[in-house]
């Protein structure tokens, strides 16, 4: 099933237990525009190359459209709709004054020269210049993009539109009016959720977390775990997987991640691939890679007692059955990795508001942001007797409806 697909049966299974409007339904269910463009860039050799962009502004009623942008080879329409659709929830369940989007690139940047890159980013900005702006929609980094590539961006635009518009983007350096604390936001985010959670689950210090997924997200999401006390027993990235029941030293290996690029072949390490790493027996597992990971397929293998989601859409609606079934709670992506949207709509209202907040300021808003979302999914979910993905679309498909 595609990501678009799944994304409309967890739209579908909380509508049911709601009574969503058939309106309302209808509305939820295809994006407000489709932006497809090819644009060209010249490359190092001299020659000019087509490049394929999307970008899908799928609500904005609660506000500009907001998301990433992902360069990525497996960058499509299905998984930018989802993607987008999954930020308009995301959104809503935080209660930010915006709506949802996203886009992205089909292309390996690994491929790319910095020349060449900055060329694709300035190109897809003008072809897609006339539809984004600090009150239309506002992009962000996501997979495979950074500060530096929002900054391109950012520049671009204002070029476009004659004077500068730091508002137009999220995510940049800080030099560049970029938020404090953008960085880490999402992994804090989701442990923020988790510490909301876990007295509802007797969660406590020592239980054993496996992260799949070792860049920024899943890295700052296990060194919280072990800074508090947590075992992390393993995790993975693109190049594979590395496992040590006696807990990984964070530190270390965050270290020799930054200096090899790769978690495998650290020191006191074995080596594990994605699949058993999934079923591994553990307290807590965290996704944190892409989408469709915990599958019909697979759930039956999991021996964890929490999901903790902190990539987008990594589990399946089939998938979510059976955990429940199995009685392994899922805290889901649309809460539990919102506060990296939180932190860039912090860096909007800045921008718009000639404002630089100090790291401590964004952390206790972003606080105060999670553990009121938090709370809101933990009564919906008692209230309704149904699992906290449901009560996390059902907070946030009552605000939608209220505008």
């Amino acid at each position: 099933m595609s990501a678009f697909d799944n994304a409309m049966k967890q739209l579908k299974s909380a509508a049911q237990v709601m009574n969503l409007s058939s309106d309302m339904l209808e509305r939820m269910q295809k994006p407000e525009r489709i932006i497809d463009v090819e644009f060209s860039v010249k490359m190092d050799d001299g020659l000019v190359r087509i490049f394929h962009g999307y970008r899908v502004q799928y609500s904005n009623i609660l506000g500009p459209y907001k998301g990433g942008l992902r360069f990525h080879p497996q960058v499509d329409l299905d998984e930018v709709k989802a993607l987008s659709f999954w930020m308009t929830i995301k959104c809503a369940v935080v209660d930010l004054p915006l709506g949802g989007g996203k886009g992205g690139v089909t292309v390996n940047p690994k491929e790319l020269s910095q020349v060449e890159l900055e060329g694709l980013t300035r190109s897809f900005t003008r072809s897609i210049g006339d539809v984004i702006g600090p009150d239309k929609d506002v992009p962000a980094p996501d997979v495979n993009t950074t500060p530096q590539i929002m900054d391109w961006l950012v520049d671009e635009y204002s070029n476009i539109v004659g004077h500068p518009s730091p508002a137009v983007v999220t995510g940049k350096s800080l030099e560049h009016g970029g938020s404090e604390g953008r960085g880490a936001a999402t992994g804090k985010g989701a442990y923020l959720v988790f510490e909301a959670f876990r007295s509802e689950h007797n969660l406590q210090p020592g239980a054993t977390v496996a992260v799949q997924g070792f860049g920024n997200a899943g890295q700052e999401i296990a060194r919280l775990f072990h800074e508090n006390g947590y075992k992390v027993i393993a995790v993975s990235d693109s190049h594979g997987g590395i496992f040590n029941e006696g807990g990984l030293d964070l530190p270390a290996l965050i270290r020799h991640k930054k200096e090899t690029k790769s978690v495998l072949g650290f020191a006191g390490s074995h080596e594990i691939s994605d699949s058993k790493l999934l079923a591994l027996m553990c307290d807590i597992l965290v996704p944190a890679f892409m989408e469709n990971q915990i599958t019909g397929e697979n759930a039956e293998s999991l021996n964890c007692k929490v999901v903790l989601e902190v990539a987008n859409g990594p589990t399946s609606p089939e998938a979510d059955e059976i955990l429940a079934r199995r009685r392994i709670k899922l805290f889901p992506d649309v809460l539990t990795n919102a506060g990296g949207v939180v932190v860039s709509c912090f860096e909007w209202m800045q921008n718009k508001q000639g404002e630089h907040w100090s790291e401590e300021q964004v952390f206790d808003r972003l606080k105060q942001t999670m553990d009121k979302a938090s709370t809101s999914v933990i009564q919906t979910a008692k209230q309704h007797n149904i699992i906290y993905r449901q009560a996390a679309f059902i907070v946030a498909l009552e605000r939608l409806s209220k505008k």
